[in-house]
């Protein structure tokens, strides 16, 4: 349990919650009644507060939205059979938001003060905690400029926010997605590394063409020969080769998935080798024809684990096996998911609870 940390709270006097439908989480759209709010003024950090979720004003010349100061995080919490609130890898997400911040010129977040901002909003909220199979509460923590200045130039004040909502599955059916070997999602030296809102932007348009053609993701490639694969969509992307775990290695082009990492240890802790290196679209189509690709899936904190069913290549889909209980996607699922609701030991200490 966490220490506590004075944040002048105002309680909402209309609660929400009797809106929620806990049979039908749409991803995304249903919000807490609480956000956390903390402004960085004069150079340091100022007074803390927990507010009722609503909107706020911003400057029409805020730097922010001319300029793309304005980075975010994804984790979840998760309630356990007896009804304790535990979140999933905290630490993981401050360290890759202030990992964000610096790329992005933006001051960094102290511990304490993520923390318990964190712990608190989610203990008044704990009811929107949802119980069900594959539910959870998603946190957004973010953070944006704030100056109301036309110049390009690091803003001097920032708002740093935590909201939440109750959500279920992100996808209800394994994956298509198709090689893209156009556009570009990040280039080495980049900012692809960085949780950076623009990054998601300029990812819309290439991945609406592939929605148009019937696909519901892109296999991102490398920006300078479209061969070797980065991302999946908004996830890191995974593939089982010959009992292989085998996934593209970090760069300056690749998010540090959470998810990424956690599935890799838990494909270490079941003893199966796993190789973080280039990989190339040919050497997956390769072994997709010879039947060595066992699995391909995307990782990330909306989806957990999205199964790859059908990958589109220089304008021909290939159909990939399905899943199966002794697949390794469905087994790490499984243990993850245990984990996160006290079901299996966690080992790892990867579980905070508030």
């Amino acid at each position: 349990m966490l220490d506590t940390l004075t944040i002048r709270t105002q309680r909402t006097t209309a609660s929400r919650l009797q809106e929620l439908d806990p049979a039908n989480l749409e991803f995304g759209k249903v919000f807490s009644d609480h956000m956390f709010v903390v402004d960085y003024q004069d150079g340091e950090w100022q007074e803390p507060q927990i507010v009722p979720y609503g909107d706020m004003a911003v400057s029409p010349a805020n730097s922010a939205l001319h300029y793309g100061q304005a980075i975010f995080e994804g984790m979840k919490a998760y309630k356990n059979p007896q009804g304790e609130i535990a979140l999933f890898r905290p630490y993981d997400n401050l360290q890759r938001l202030n990992l964000s911040a610096e790329r992005m010129c933006m001051p960094q977040i102290p511990e304490e003060l993520f923390m318990q901002g964190l712990s608190q909003l989610i203990r008044l909220d704990a009811n929107w905690v949802p119980k069900a199979p594959g539910s959870a509460l998603y946190i957004r923590p973010f953070m944006f400029a704030t100056d109301g200045f036309i110049g390009v130039r690091p803003s001097d004040n920032y708002r740093f926010m935590i909201f939440t909502c109750p959500v279920g599955l992100y996808y209800n059916k394994p994956l298509r997605v198709r090689f893209e070997e156009k556009f570009v999602r990040s280039a080495e030296g980049g900012a692809g590394y960085a949780k950076a809102a623009g990054n998601y932007g300029a990812a819309m348009w290439p991945t609406k063409l592939a929605q148009q053609e019937g696909y519901h993701q892109l296999l991102w490639t490398d920006s300078s020969a479209h061969q070797f694969i980065e991302e999946s969509g908004t996830m890191n992307v995974m593939f089982v080769i010959d009992g292989k775990v085998i996934t593209p290695a970090l760069s300056t082009s690749i998010l540090d998935g959470i998810t990424r990492k956690s599935v890799l240890q838990v494909a270490r802790d079941l003893g199966m080798p796993v190789e973080e290196r280039k990989v190339s679209a040919t050497e997956v189509m390769t072994a997709q024809a010879n039947g060595t690709l066992q699995e391909a899936f995307g990782v990330g904190t909306a989806a957990t684990i999205a199964p790859i069913a059908t990958i589109g290549y220089q304008g021909q889909d290939y159909n990939l096996p399905t899943p199966t209980a002794n697949s390794f996607s469905q087994k790490a699922s499984a243990m993850l998911s245990d984990i996160r609701t006290g079901e299996a030991p966690d080992t790892h200490q990867w579980m905070v609870q508030v």
